[in-house]
């Protein structure tokens, strides 16, 4: 990533790029350079302006199968940004037509979007918001902007990929269809932005094409805010005459809307109830009047009726609290009233709850870091809290940035001994940035800017969960109080609830089809479930497509046992006395047997050792079968064999530890073998002046049948296989290499006996790398030989 920051003037118009290094950077700088300064000029001189752009390597795009498919960049936008330009550019990677894709892009502030291209089922009380998508269409190279006024800071998400797979299973290194994604981003940033303090006016102006910006800071227990113009006056009008303003608070976060008022007069007001705690909040004032200038003043006003007492600086209950030392709580000490409701701590005592003055009861949380992406809320004086009827109960959930790449749980059960609960529930409201303060039947879990999530629970529903994937980074607040149907709760005033609040990586890790798989963008990591079994959707949980045990059994069985076909091979191996052929052909089959019963979705899966080690020797076998038949086939000496045998071997397995899914691993040694076998066939063809082998026998029933079931084979390999039909080309795969293998090895060398060796053993070698002049059915006997035993 590059940053680049200055400030803008007049002459850096006439500045040149010739002195930039990177032509694709330098083109970027003067395209939104073009963009930002027509928005630079407007400015008089009360608010400056800087230009920040950032950009990301451009990353190969695939097809939606999984979140791992996405391609996942993180933007961040500084305070004050009054504009963010999104570039986004696609091109394809390659020279040949592959049509019109659509390139899929999602937005989200503060974390990754959770997006659902394939439309399937989301697991049971997992809820979330659609992220703003964008359809970008590509043939060769295409672009598309996005601008955003008034973004809120923080981090940006942006996700792309490509329409959903089709199934298909590509081979590594085989040309195909790929398209490169770049994002780019720069913002426009105040950097003096004037601070609206509370109950001051301040006096400001707005155009047509310069609104006036201001921020002001809430802070933590504000209950209500309220910001005012008045005296708004245009040009030479008198004080009272429309000036037409609009009225801005918050910013823009695509998911969350601003609270926005039309003044129609000289003055207006706009009220926002449970504002976000602990935050600078944006304020912008628009008019438009044509060509004039309004002057008005501006203030704000906030209530904090929600502010602790102090409990002072001692923290040594605390401590004794985290030591599990606590007995019962000092009604006495600071902080407590003695009208707190209690709680019950887990070794069965009672601590009391210090009270936020009239307004809510808070409960102080213990926050503990588990492992990656595993996070646990519990609460300090036990699992078990109090809700009374009379003021609600908060619980504060603070989100690191870390912990947006897990699902958020909420889990809240009532407590077994609460039978006089009736017909009375409990409402809780689950809400980021700002709780909500005041819970009935009629008033919405919605804080003034933000959304929420309310639930309940009752006797007849004790318990209730709430997912939540992708949290935003955050403080959350969890509020709770007993509503009664009637005006007496009779003697359910004070119910005890056992709230559960943690971050994990997945939803319910997947379930028994599916694995959570920890997935990383740069330094930033989120998790994502992989499904198998025809199973799909965020959690594996949507069945539409499964497959049934019957299928994953027969997959199975089809795979596996395809491989004995590799039996009739390593017999005729044997009878040919080819001992060293047949045991890589033993070693091939009883590895692929195995991986392919490792490798199986579902419940139909036995695996007898580690699965990366199956799938090495597996690849490995199938690689030097090739490898070996074709050498065979060349018929040169046996010690030349014998080297090749072992030099090719060490080097596939090199090859198959750097990459064993390269289509040149497989490529590469097939190429060389069947050179040698030229090389050798020609030099016997040019020695005996006739065509070799000579027989058209040996052509019509066994090299020609051989050589198309090898060509048939490989064309399923590469083109034909499909997620759906795996389970049958691959193990047809199988049997045609197993078969080819019986047509093309050569028959048995006349003067070679049941193990291989040659009569006698007297151990006096000659050495000739010349080839043996031999036919497929008569070896020639002369003193060329490449080694004679007497």
């Amino acid at each position: 990533m590059y940053v680049w920051q200055r400030r803008w003037t007049w002459e850096d118009v006439t500045v040149g790029v010739s002195e930039r290094k990177n032509m694709d950077v330098c083109f970027l700088r003067w395209l939104l350079f073009v963009a930002l300064t027509t928005w630079t000029l407007g400015d008089d001189g009360q608010v400056t302006f800087v230009s920040e752009l950032s950009s990301r390597p451009a990353q190969k795009l695939s097809k939606y199968g999984w979140y791992a498919n996405v391609r996942l960049q993180r933007f961040h936008i500084p305070e004050e940004t009054a504009i963010a330009y999104w570039l986004f550019s696609v091109k394809k990677g390659h020279s040949f037509n592959c049509g019109q894709h659509n390139v899929s892009i999602h937005i989200r502030w503060s974390a990754p979007p959770v997006i659902n291209p394939t439309e399937t089922l989301f697991p049971n009380s997992t809820l979330w918001h659609p992220s703003l998508s964008l359809t970008l269409p590509v043939t060769s190279q295409s672009s598309t902007t996005f601008n955003l006024s008034d973004p809120a800071p923080g981090d940006w998400f942006v996700a792309a990929h490509l329409p959903e797979d089709d199934g298909r299973i590509e081979q590594k290194g085989f040309p195909s269809c790929s398209y490169y994604f770049q994002p780019q981003l720069s913002v426009r940033r105040a950097v003096d932005t004037p601070v609206l303090q509370q109950g001051t006016f301040l006096t400001q102006t707005a155009a047509p094409d310069r609104p006036a910006r201001l921020k002001l800071f809430v802070p933590e227990f504000a209950s209500s805010l309220s910001v005012s113009v008045a005296k708004c006056s245009s040009g030479e009008a008198a004080e009272g005459r429309n000036c037409s303003l609009l009225l801005r608070l918050g910013s823009a976060s695509l998911q969350h809307s601003q609270a926005t008022v039309n003044c129609s007069g000289s003055s207006c007001s706009a009220s926002l109830s449970n504002p976000p705690w602990d935050t600078w909040l944006r304020v912008v004032v628009e008019t438009s009047q044509v060509n004039q200038t309004v002057t008005f003043r501006i203030v704000s006003n906030y209530t904090v009726a929600c502010k602790p007492k102090s409990v002072g600086l001692n923290a040594d209950d605390d401590i004794t609290r985290l030591l599990g030392k606590s007995s019962i709580s000092n009604s006495t000490s600071t902080g407590n009233s003695s009208g707190a409701p209690a709680s019950v701590t887990s070794n069965g005592s009672e601590a009391l709850i210090p009270q936020l003055s009239a307004c809510v009861w808070s409960i102080p949380m213990l926050y503990e870091e588990l492992d990656v992406l595993s996070l646990r809320f519990t609460p300090a004086n036990g699992s078990n809290i109090s809700i009374t009827d009379t003021q609600p109960t908060l619980l504060t959930f603070p989100l690191p940035t870390q912990a947006t790449g897990g699902t958020l749980n909420l889990q809240l059960t009532l407590n077994s001994t609460n039978a006089t609960l009736g017909n009375n529930r409990i409402v809780a409201c689950f809400s980021p940035w700002a709780p909500v303060l005041v819970l009935n039947h009629s008033e919405p879990c919605r804080t003034a800017l933000f959304g929420g999530y309310g639930v309940g629970i009752n006797v007849s529903v004790p318990k209730v969960v709430v997912r939540l994937p992708f949290p935003q980074s955050t403080t959350w607040y969890l509020t709770l109080q007993l509503v009664c149907n009637s005006s007496n709760c009779g003697n359910s005033t004070v119910v005890s609830v056992v709230p559960e609040v943690s971050i994990s990586a997945c939803v319910e890790d997947c379930g028994p089809y599916g694995e959570c798989r920890l997935l990383r963008s740069y330094t930033y990591l989120y998790a994502a479930c992989v499904c198998t079994a025809g199973w799909k959707g965020w959690g594996c949980t949507d069945g539409s497509t499964a497959q049934s045990y019957s299928r994953q059994l027969t997959a199975t069985m089809l795979l596996t046992l395809s491989n004995l076909f590799f039996l009739p091979a390593i017999v005729v191996a044997i009878r040919r006395s080819y001992i060293t052929e047949a045991s890589v052909y033993l070693f091939t089959m009883f590895f692929s047997t195995f991986y392919h019963a490792c490798d199986q979705p579902g419940a139909a899966v036995l695996c007898i050792m580690d699965y990366d080690a199956l799938q090495y020797c597996d690849f490995l076998g199938s690689i030097c079968a090739i490898w070996v038949t074709i050498l065979c086939m060349a018929r040169i000496g046996d010690t030349a064999k014998y080297t090749l045998f072992l030099l090719g071997a060490l080097l596939i397995a090199m090859s198959m530890q750097l990459d064993r899914k390269g289509l040149w691993n497989l490529l590469a040694p097939i190429l060389c073998a069947i050179l040698l076998m030229v090389i050798s066939w020609v030099y016997r063809g040019v020695r005996r002046r006739h065509c070799y082998p000579p027989s058209w026998q040996r052509w019509v029933f066994y090299l020609i049948p051989g050589a198309l079931c090898s060509l048939v084979g490989v064309c399923l390999y590469i083109f034909a296989e499909t997620e759906s039909n795996y389970y049958y080309t691959h193990s047809l795969w199988h049997i045609l290499v197993a078969s080819c293998v019986v047509f093309l090895l050569p028959p048995k060398e006349k003067d070679r006996k049941g193990l291989g060796w040659s009569q006698g053993f007297n151990w006096s070698w000659r050495w000739s790398w010349r080839p043996r002049v031999c036919g497929y059915t008569l070896c020639e006997s002369s003193k060329d030989e490449l080694y004679t035993v007497t």
